[in-house]
């Protein structure tokens, strides 16, 4: 491959998603370097004032500042960009960051967002508690029923936001109704779409007009740096997020696009072995628990549409308990081998009581109605063996008389 091969969208755009995740974005240094290359600066210098004004003017093509641009981050940018088919793509410093851009960017005083009701806490606290401080109104609704999407819009409607899956209900939304409901009235989707990744779900296909992602999960995919992306059309990218994201800095540090540019290079394998992972310990739980919340099995209300819209169901599932918060808590001090964590989209298989941790900050009367209950429990399964997770779940369920 060539210094700048990498970097040709006439070329890189004709790669199959295994290639371009290994090498989309790649541009090389004098240095040749297979790996590419850790540019950790803030600045950058000019041979000339006239240089510095004219890249300050758009004339000349460089790099000004970190904040706005970076080689490494660049490079991880075009390379979301190709693997979610997408014009474009601005990285953050996190998931919710990126939620966070997504939407004001493009929301002003007086505007309304029609949200999924089911989401991770933090995207329920946008919607519930940050949006309407700006004056702009919220409506939330069960989204798995595309009518509510249209009962719920008014004229001035600019937004649907919503996750799929959503987090931790594994709730799934038809992409393809949705998305087209809002074409039809000049309203933009913006798809969460961090439980599949672009390597099982790609939102865009369906006609989503922004997808938003916290990279932090399978994107690296081993608990190691913070990240988020949001991939769109050139125009909204260039135009409406661009402005909001130099001005108000939520910037992605070098080393963070480095590290998440590596996870990229494995996503594929990882995203896969563990959906499949996931299946196995999904099956296994099926006949263990009271309900359980897994796309991949046809006992799941939207198995189909999840198959049809996704390549695999993914490593993230919930499940429930009887014994409420006390049975839930039991079940994990009772884990040997699964750690207890809130983090998702690791490598290593994790647990969390959502009702507890990541939706802690969501009033009880609105987890009720999100379906996020006493006794539910959230489960990413790893790349262990399956049966070493399946062994540690099921001593943990008879500890707790499962």
């Amino acid at each position: 491959m060539k210094r700048r091969t990498g970097q040709d969208r006439s070329i890189t755009q004709n790669w199959r998603p295994a290639t371009q995740a290994v090498r989309g974005g790649t541009a090389r240094s004098e240095f040749g370097e297979t790996s590419e290359a850790l540019f950790l600066t803030s600045g950058y210098a000019y041979d000339c004032a006239g240089d510095a004004a004219a890249r300050f003017a758009g004339e000349q093509q460089g790099m000004t500042y970190s904040r706005l641009q970076n080689p490494t981050v660049q490079m991880l940018e075009e390379r979301i960009a190709l693997l979610e088919g997408a014009e474009a793509c601005r990285t953050m410093a996190t998931g919710m960051a990126a939620m966070t851009a997504a939407l004001l960017c493009q929301l002003q005083t007086g505007d309304h967002v029609v949200a999924g009701r089911a989401a991770f806490g933090s995207c329920r606290w946008l919607v519930d508690t940050l949006l309407p401080k700006f004056g702009i109104q919220t409506t939330v609704i069960d989204a798995r029923d595309p009518q509510q999407f249209i009962d719920a819009t008014r004229p001035e409607t600019k937004v649907y936001f919503f996750e799929t899956p959503a987090n931790p209900t594994m709730d799934v939304v038809d992409l393809e109704a949705v998305c087209g409901i809002a074409r039809e009235r000049g309203i933009v989707s913006v798809v969460d779409n961090a439980f599949a990744t672009p390597v099982l779900q790609r939102p865009l296909d369906f006609g989503a007009d922004v997808v938003a992602y916290s990279a932090t999960k399978l994107m690296d995919g081993q608990g190691r740096v913070l990240a988020g992306a949001v991939c769109g059309s050139e125009e909204f990218i260039e135009n409406t997020l661009l402005a909001f994201t130099r001005n108000t800095g939520p910037t992605l540090s070098p080393f963070n696009a480095w590290v998440v540019l590596k996870g990229l290079e494995t996503l594929d394998l990882r995203a896969r072995r563990q959906s499949e992972n996931a299946l196995k310990v999904g099956r296994f739980l099926e006949g263990r628990v009271p309900r359980i919340l897994h796309p991949g099995l046809p006992s799941h209300p939207q198995h189909n549409l999840a198959m049809r819209q996704m390549d695999a169901a993914g490593p993230i599932f919930a499940f429930e308990v009887d014994g409420g918060r006390a049975q839930a808590h039991g079940l994990l001090d009772a884990l040997a081998l699964v750690d207890i964590s809130n983090n998702i989209g690791d490598s290593r298989s994790l647990m969390t009581h959502p009702a507890s941790t990541t939706h802690a900050g969501v009033s009880e009367e609105r987890r009720l109605e999100m379906g996020v209950t006493e006794g539910m429990l959230r489960l990413n399964v790893g790349l262990e063996d399956p049966d070493d997770v399946i062994d540690d779940l099921d001593q943990a369920l008879k500890a707790v008389s499962l």
